[in-house]
């Protein structure tokens, strides 16, 4: 057993290690910090529209419960560039601190 833990610390010895490019995009930054806002904004949402029916008199049916993904998505970035939670400036903030110390 020593034989493969030996062969294993070798392998990962001998990979290139991958650290990631500093960069001070900020612009960058701030999207990755917009998506990331968006994505949990769209999971909160596809939760909150998950109990509401789509039948009655005006429901869509089964096109609307087809396609209500597509629309909870857009409202989530609708919500997200228009402030949203503020999570993607804390993001943003963290990315870039984050770049600041790889080197």
């Amino acid at each position: 057993m020593n034989a493969e833990i030996e062969g294993a610390v070798a392998l990962a010895q001998s990979r290139p290690v991958m650290t990631p490019k500093a960069t001070a995009d900020a612009a960058a930054a701030k999207k990755v910090g917009q998506q990331f806002e968006g994505v949990l904004m769209s999971q909160m949402l596809n939760d909150m529209f998950a109990g509401v029916k789509t039948d009655g008199m005006f429901g869509g049916g089964e096109g609307e419960e087809m396609f209500r993904s597509l629309m909870v998505d857009e409202y989530a970035k609708q919500i997200t560039t228009q402030g949203g939670l503020g999570l993607a400036d804390v993001v943003t903030r963290e990315l870039l601190k984050r770049q600041e110390t790889i080197q």
